[in-house]
This record gives structure tokens, sequence and C-alpha cells, in this order.
């Protein structure tokens, strides 16, 4: 009583999700646990990848390693997943502030807003050519603290972060992390949403 049947059916599917996701995990992770080392190979980072993009790997890793003992387990593994296939967008600014503010205070100074901007750039080229005219990361961080930084003190808090980038579609677009690791987040059978 309360519950329907597609109330069940979603949670068997959700279920056997799980199961397919400790089978992958189990197996590209015997040990139980995955170390930064094999997170970025996950995500292509390799001597060859630039100091920027392994920054900014290293930031993603900390922000899933919610407990802090520098590895991912399988329930920090599934609660990533999760955020990244099927989390609300609300859900994923908070997690994006989170890996853009690197000292951990709460708020985005203009060094680490520049600092992200040169990251996201530097990984945007990889996927298209550069062609017309763009923008400077400093040209970029100004427009950005223009149209998020509401009270003006210099610094974006996450309220503003997240107000900003959901009223905002160019700020989207800057501030917008493209996790893509090759193959281990992508199902196999992607649920419908």
């Amino acid at each position: 009583m309360g519950q329907s049947y597609s109330d069940d059916e979603d949670n068997e599917v959700a279920l056997t999700q799980i199961q397919e996701l400790y089978k992958k995990f189990a197996s590209e992770c015997p040990s139980g646990n995955l170390h930064l080392h094999e997170f970025k190979k996950i995500f292509g980072i390799s001597t060859q990848s630039s100091p920027e993009e392994s920054a900014y790997v290293d930031n993603i890793f900390r922000t899933f390693d919610t407990n802090q003992d520098n590895t991912i387990d399988f329930m920090e593994y599934v609660a990533a997943v999760h955020l990244v296939l099927r989390g609300k967008l609300e859900d994923k600014l908070r997690w994006s502030f989170k890996v853009y503010d690197r000292d951990g205070n709460g708020r985005l100074d203009r060094c680490e807003v520049k600092h992200i901007i040169k990251i996201i750039t530097k990984l945007k080229s990889h996927n298209k050519p550069s062609g017309g005219e763009e923008m400077s990361t400093d040209q970029i961080c100004d427009s950005i603290f223009e149209r998020v930084d509401k009270n003006k003190d210099g610094q974006i808090s996450l309220e503003e972060f997240v107000e900003g980038a959901q009223q905002d579609p160019w700020v989207m677009g800057q501030l917008k992390l493209d996790v893509r690791p090759s193959g281990w987040f992508n199902e196999r059978n992607p649920a419908k949403t």
C-alpha cells in the first residue's frame, strides 16, 4: 500500500544498475578503493597532460573523496556516478562550486575563477578548433563577476554562483564542467531520464 508498481520497478532497476556498477568497480579496483593515479588514468591524464588538466582532475577527485582518505570507495563512486549522470542541475552546480573553490573557504575569488576559466578553456580547446575572436581569461572573469557577484564584494558565494549560473546561459557555458572520463562513468545501458 502506498507504493505503486512503477515505484517498485524503478527501485528494481536502480538495484540492478548498482549491481552492475559494483561489478565494474570491483573488476577495475580489486582493492576496493580507487586511488588518485587510477582516477587520473580514467580521465586520460598522463605525463603529457598540462598542469591545469592535472589540477582539474585533482580537484574533481577531492570532491568525490568525501571522507578525505585519499581514495574513492564504492559508496563514494556510486554517489559520483549518480551526480554526474543523473544529478539535478542545482546539485551539479553545488558540486562544481566545490571543485572551483580550491582553498575551501566557501567563496570564489578572482584568482580561483581565472584559474578554472583557464582549465575549462584548455579542455574545451581539445574538443573544438579555435576560430573567431575569443575573450581573454581576464575579460571572461570580469564579465562573470559583473553578472554573478550581486553584492559586489569581489567574491562569489555558493548562492550567487548557483543563482547566476541558472539565470544566465552565458555564465553557465563559461563555468560548465565537462566531465567525460574514458568510458568508466558511461553505463552500457543508460537509464531513461
